[in-house]
C-alpha cells in the first residue's frame, strides 16, 4: 500500500510525522498526506472519509491549513451511523469556530440530530451546539434545547444544560425561556446534573434581574438546604475528595448563594447559619477543604451579614497566611485587601502574621503583603509598623528594597504624628537604602526640616552623625550638605540640643570635610556635587576661618569637564575672591519654604509658585537679570517680524522665579490681582535636576529691582538670582553696579540728551487706573543698537504705594540691564514719582522694533496688588 494513500491509518501518518528530522521533511509529509486526503475527498471515498477526517485533525493541530476538509466534516455528520457522527461532530469543533459561514450548514443536521431516538447522537449534537453555537443558531435551536432538559436521561440533561448556558449567553432574551427548566433542575438527585443546573442557575441570575428575583423567592430554602446535606452527608465513596464529599458541588453552591446574597438582606439572613456550619466544620489540612473555605469566605464577604460572620471569615483568611503552600497565602492576602474595606479592625488582629508575609521568600507574596500592610496603617499603629518595617530594611534583598522604601516613605509621610518623628524615620530610610528612595522624597523632606524651626539643630546633628557611617547613600549626602551649608553654625555651636540627643563635638573643619568629602567622592553624582558646592559658599561666610580653604576646594572644580560646575566654580570662586562685602548678603539662609504648596504641587493639584511659609509673594529684588534655561520657548513670541503677540506656550519657568503670568491673555490696562507666588522649591533655589544653559537655545532675559537686600540667593543652573546692591555714589554722582563675574557694564548715568545725540519724543509705556509709566529716550553716540531709557512712574490713585517693584521680559534679540529704581514709595495723587534706568541693546537695530512685558507690584494698605501689560508703542528708529 501507498504509504500516503488515503487508507493510511491515523498511527501511522503519526509516526511518519515523528520520524522527520527538519521541519522540511515535516512539511513535505503534511504535503503528500493533504494531497492524498483530497483525492479522497474527490472520489467521495465514504469507507475511509472518517480516517481522513481524523487526519486532518491531527495535521490542524499542527498548525497547518485545513480548511478543504469542512465539507467532509458536514457530510460526516449528516451519515446515519454514530462513528461517522462523531468523528464529523469532533471535526466540527475543532475545524470550524462560530464565525465560519459554512456552519449554517450545519443547523438542520443538529436539529435532527437533537430530536434522534439515540441518546449517544443526541448528546453529540448537544455537546457540538455548547461549543460552536452562534446567536443564529441559538435562536433556532434553542426550543429543542430547553425540551432536552427534561429528558429522562441524566447525561442528556446535564449536556442540555451546558448547551442552555452557552445560548443564554449568546442570547440574553432567551433566558426567561430556561428560568422554570433551570429551578427544576435544582431539585435533582444526581450530582452531574445538579452542578450543571446550579450553573444554569448562577448564569441566569447575571444576565437576568427577573431570573435573580425568582431564584431568590422560589429556590433559596432548596439551595439551602442541599447544601446542608452535603455538608452533613456521611461517606459516599462515587463523590469522595479528601474525605469531602463532592467539593466541586460545595463550590457551586457557594457561589450561587453569594449571587444571591448580595445586595438582599433577607436573603443573607436565610444563609447565614449553613455559612457558619461550613466554615466551621470543613476541614482545612486539605486543599479540597481549603478551597471550600475561600469559597466560603469569599461568599460571606459579599452577602449582606453581620461583623460576627465577617470575623470568622477573616480568621479563616488568617490561618492561611499561616499554610506552607504559597498559592494559600497569596490568594488569603488578596481576600484581605477586599476585606479591609468591609472591616478593618478584624484584619487588624492578623497584623503579625502579615508583617511575616512581608518578609517571606516568594517576591509575589511580599509585595502582596507590603500592599496590605500599607492599607493597614493608621494613625494609631504607624509607629510599631514603621519600625517593624525599617528594621526589615535593613536585611531585606536588594530587588525588594525599592518597593519597600517607597512603601515607608509613604507611610511617614502620610501618618507622621510630629515633625521629630517624620525626620528621624526619614534618615534611618535615608542611611539604609537612600540609593533607592526617589527624588520627590528627599525634596520634601528638605521642606518638613525647612519648616522645623526648632529643630534645625537636631537635625543637621542628626545628619552629621549618619553621614560619618552611610557616606555610599546618594540622597542621605544630598541632605546633609544642604542642611550642613544652612546650619552649619548649629552644627558647631551645639544650638537646640535636645535631651534625647547625645553630646557631640563638631568644629568648623569636621563640617567643611563633610562637605568636601561628597564633592570628591567617586560615587557622587552631578545634583550631589552643585548642592555640595553651593552649602561650601554659605559655609564660607558662616566660617571665615575655613574661608580660604573653601576657595581652595571651589577653584579645583574651574577646570571640570561638567559645565555646570566649571561654571559654578567661576563664579562662586569671583563671589569669594573679590565680593566679601555682598556675600553675608548673597548666602543668607533659605527662607522657610511652604510645605502646603510643594504637597499641592506633587501632587499635581496646585500650579507652580513662589510662595512662603504664610503665603506672602517672595518679591524678587530689582536690578536682577536672570537668562533663562535651554528648554524655555520664546515665551512672547517676538521674535516674528509681524507685530509681538503674547505666545501661547508655558511660562512655568519664568514664573516660578518671578511669580510672573506669561499667560496668553493680556492684562487690560486697570486690571489689578493679587500676586500669585511660586517657586519649584527645590529644582528652582537649589538649582538642581535641569542642564546647564546652552548658548544656542532662546532665552528670555528676566530683570527686576528693589531695595531690599535681604532676600537670600541661591545658584540655579549655573547662573545666579541675585539681590540688587545698595547703589554706590561715585565721586561724579553717578550709581555704580557690580558684576559677580566681573562683567557689569559701567554705571549709568540718567541719560542727558544734549550728552548723548539728538532727542527722542518721550512716551506713555503704559497707563491706568492706578499707575501710569513714562518713557524718555536717548541714545549714545557711536551705538545705535542701544538705547538709554528713563522710566518714571507716577501713582494716580489717593493711597501711597510701598513695596514698589518693576519687572520686564524682553525677547531673545533684545538684552536689558536695568538699574536699582530711586525708591520703593510711591506718593499718592501724583505727588511725587519713582525713576528708573533701564538700558536696551536691540540685535535687530532697524529690522525691529523694542517690545517688553512689563509687571509693576506694589502694595496698597498692606495688600499685594499688581499689573501687568506689553509694551510695543516704541518707534523703530530706537
Amino acid at each position: 500500500m501507498n504509504p500516503f494513500s488515503s487508507g493510511t491509518r491515523l498511527r501511522d501518518m503519526i509516526r511518519a510525522v515523528r520520524a522527520c528530522k527538519t521541519a522540511a521533511e515535516e512539511r513535505a509529509v503534511v504535503r503528500k498526506e493533504c494531497a492524498a486526503i483530497r483525492a479522497g475527498m474527490n472520489e467521495n471515498d465514504q469507507d475511509y472519509r472518517h480516517r481522513n477526517l481524523a487526519k486532518l485533525m491531527f495535521i490542524h493541530m499542527l498548525g497547518y491549513p485545513t480548511h478543504f476538509g469542512q465539507m467532509e466534516c458536514l457530510k460526516s455528520i449528516a451519515s446515519a451511523g454514530f462513528p461517522e457522527k462523531r468523528i464529523g461532530y469532533l471535526g466540527l469543533m475543532l475545524l470550524l469556530d462560530e464565525r465560519q459561514e459554512v456552519l449554517m450548514l450545519v443547523t438542520n443536521s443538529l436539529k435532527q440530530d437533537l430530536n434522534h431516538s439515540n441518546q449517544y447522537i443526541v448528546g453529540l449534537a448537544l455537546c457540538a451546539l455548547g461549543n460552536i453555537c452562534s446567536a443564529e443558531m441559538a435562536r433556532d435551536l434553542a426550543p429543542e434545547v430547553e425540551r432536552l432538559l427534561q429528558f429522562r436521561d441524566p447525561n442528556i440533561r446535564k449536556k442540555a444544560a451546558l448547551c442552555s448556558i452557552r445560548i443564554i449567553k449568546k442570547v440574553p432574551d432567551l433566558a426567561e425561556n430556561f428560568v422554570n427548566p433551570a429551578a427544576a433542575l435544582l431539585k435533582e438527585k444526581h450530582h452531574g446534573v445538579l452542578i450543571t443546573g446550579i450553573q444554569l442557575c448562577t448564569d441566569l441570575c447575571k444576565v437576568s434581574k427577573e431570573a435573580l428575583e425568582f431564584f431568590r423567592k422560589k429556590c433559596l430554602d432548596s439551595l439551602v438546604r442541599t447544601l446542608r446535606e452535603i455538608v452533613n452527608s456521611p461517606y459516599a465513596p462515587e463523590y469522595d475528595i479528601a474525605g469531602i464529599t463532592d467539593p466541586f458541588l460545595h463550590i457551586r453552591l457557594l457561589r450561587l448563594l453569594r449571587v444571591l446574597g448580595q445586595g438582599d438582606a433577607d436573603a443573607s439572613d436565610c444563609m447565614n447559619d449553613i455559612l457558619a456550619q461550613v466554615a466551621t466544620k470543613t476541614e482545612s489540612n486539605k486543599n479540597a477543604g481549603n478551597a471550600i473555605l475561600y469559597e466560603c469566605v469569599e461568599t460571606i464577604m459579599s452577602i449582606e451579614d453581620s461583623g460576627g460572620l465577617r470575623v470568622l471569615a477573616i480568621n479563616i483568611l488568617g490561618r492561611f497566611l499561616s499554610n506552607r503552600d504559597n498559592n494559600i497565602r497569596y490568594v488569603a492576602l488578596n481576600m484581605l485587601m477586599k476585606a479591609i474595606v468591609v472591616d478593618a479592625q478584624a484584619v487588624q488582629r492578623h497584623r503579625a502574621t502579615i508583617l511575616e508575609c512581608v518578609k517571606d521568600s516568594d517576591a509575589s507574596i511580599r509585595k502582596r503583603a507590603l500592599e496590605l500592610v500599607y492599607l493597614l496603617i493608621s494613625e494609631s499603629n504607624v509607629k510599631p509598623l514603621t519600625k517593624e518595617l525599617i528594621d526589615y530594611l535593613e536585611v531585606s534583598d536588594q530587588e525588594f528594597k525599592g518597593d519597600l522604601t517607597a512603601k515607608i516613605c509613604s507611610i511617614v509621610e502620610r501618618f507622621s504624628p510630629e515633625k521629630i518623628w517624620y525626620i528621624d524615620q526619614m534618615l534611618k530610610v535615608l542611611s539604609e537604602a537612600g540609593n533607592f528612595v526617589k527624588d520627590e522624597v528627599w525634596h520634601a523632606l528638605i521642606v518638613v526640616i525647612s519648616n522645623a524651626s526648632d529643630l534645625h539643630g537636631y537635625t543637621v546633628r542628626a545628619l552629621f552623625r549618619a553621614f560619618q557611617t552611610s557616606a555610599e547613600q546618594e540622597c542621605l549626602v544630598r541632605v546633609a550638605v544642604w542642611c550642613i551649608g544652612e546650619y552649619g553654625d548649629m552644627l558647631v555651636n551645639s544650638v537646640g540640643m535636645l535631651d534625647i540627643e547625645d553630646p557631640i563635638t563638631v568644629t568648623e573643619s569636621d563640617a567643611v570635610d563633610v562637605v568636601e568629602s561628597a564633592i570628591k567622592h567617586h560615587s557622587s553624582d552631578l545634583t550631589t556635587k552643585a548642592m555640595a558646592m553651593i552649602a561650601l559658599l554659605k559655609l564660607s561666610s558662616r566660617f571665615p576661618s575655613c574661608s580660604q580653604r573653601i576657595q581652595d576646594i571651589i577653584i579645583q572644580l574651574k577646570g571640570s569637564l561638567v559645565l555646570e560646575l566649571q561654571q559654578r566654580s567661576i563664579e562662586f570662586n569671583s563671589i569669594l575672591g573679590k565680593h566679601q562685602n555682598i556675600r553675608p548678603a548673597l548666602v543668607e539662609r533659605m527662607p522657610v519654604l511652604d510645605e502646603a504648596t510643594f504637597s499641592g504641587r506633587r501632587a499635581g493639584s496646585l500650579p507652580p509658585t513662589v510662595s512662603t511659609s504664610n503665603g506672602a509673594s517672595l518679591n524678587l529684588p530689582n536690578g536682577v537679570a536672570k537668562p533663562a534655561p535651554a528648554p524655555l520657548v520664546d515665551l512672547l513670541d517676538l521674535s516674528a517680524d509681524d507685530a509681538p503677540a503674547p505666545s501661547s506656550s508655558g511660562g512655568d519657568f519664568l514664573h516660578d522665579l518671578l511669580g510672573v503670568d506669561l499667560s496668553p491673555a493680556l492684562v487690560q490696562s486697570g486690571t489689578t490681582r493679587a500676586p500669585k507666588a511660586g517657586t519649584d522649591v527645590l529644582l528652582d533655589l537649589l538649582s538642581i535636576g535641569t542642564p546647564p544653559v546652552q548658548s544656542n537655545s532662546p532665552t528670555l532675559d528676566i530683570l527686576s529691582t528693589s531695595q531690599d537686600n535681604k532676600t537670600p540667593v541661591a545658584a540655579l543652573d549655573g547662573l545666579s538670582l541675585m539681590p540688587s546692591l545698595p547703589a554706590r555714589t561715585s565721586p561724579g554722582g553717578s550709581a555704580s553696579m557690580r558684576d559677580l563675574l566681573d562683567g557689569f557694564a559701567p554705571a549709568v548715568s540718567p541719560p542727558k540728551p544734549e550728552d548723548n545725540g539728538p532727542a527722542y519724543p518721550s512716551i506713555v509705556a503704559f497707563e491706568s487706573n492706578t499707575i501710569k509709566l513714562t518713557f524718555n529716550f536717548s541714545k549714545p553716540p557711536g551705538n545705535p543698537q542701544t538705547a538709554m531709557i528713563l522710566a518714571t512712574f507716577t501713582n494716580l490713585s489717593p493711597d501711597i504705594f510701598t513695596d514698589f517693584i518693576f519687572q520686564a521680559a524682553v525677547p531673545k534679540f533684545l538684552q536689558l540691564h536695568l538699574d536699582p529704581a530711586s525708591g520703593n514709595t510711591l506718593p499718592a495723587s501724583g505727588n511725587g514719582s519713582i525713576t528708573q534706568n533701564l538700558r536696551v541693546t536691540n540685535n535687530q537695530h532697524g529690522k525691529k522694533s523694542l517690545v517688553m512685558r512689563i509687571r509693576i507690584a506694589y502694595k496698597v494698605n498692606n495688600k499685594d496688588t499688581f499689573e501687568e501689560g506689553q509694551i510695543n508703542n516704541i518707534p523703530r528708529t530706537l
